[in-house]
């Protein structure tokens, strides 16, 4: 995993705790990076809306509608790996 890559894994995990979990999304998630935030109730789809919104912003990314699926963003290893790929990815400072 690229440095940018873990940025941005550790970035999901803080939003996740911050709004979401209070502190226990890593331990809801636990070694399975690839676990589905939907089938495990990690994130619903308020939450997964709202995620969007924090990744455009604090990514530099705009997110195509047709590419939120479960393939691209329904585990934290899915979210790195689509968000890091986007040409415009860049965490902001």
């Amino acid at each position: 995993m690229t440095p940018d890559q873990q940025a941005l894994r550790r970035l999901v995990i803080d939003w996740l705790d911050d709004n979401l979990h209070f502190g226990e999304a890593e331990a809801l998630i636990g070694d399975d990076e690839d676990k589905s935030f939907l089938k495990n109730g990690i994130l619903d789809s308020l939450g997964f809306v709202k995620l969007i919104l924090h990744l455009e912003t604090s990514c530099n990314v705009r997110l195509d509608p047709k590419k939120l699926s479960p393939e691209n963003f329904d585990s934290l290893q899915k979210i790195v790996r689509y968000v890091s790929a986007l040409p415009t990815f860049r965490l902001a400072a």
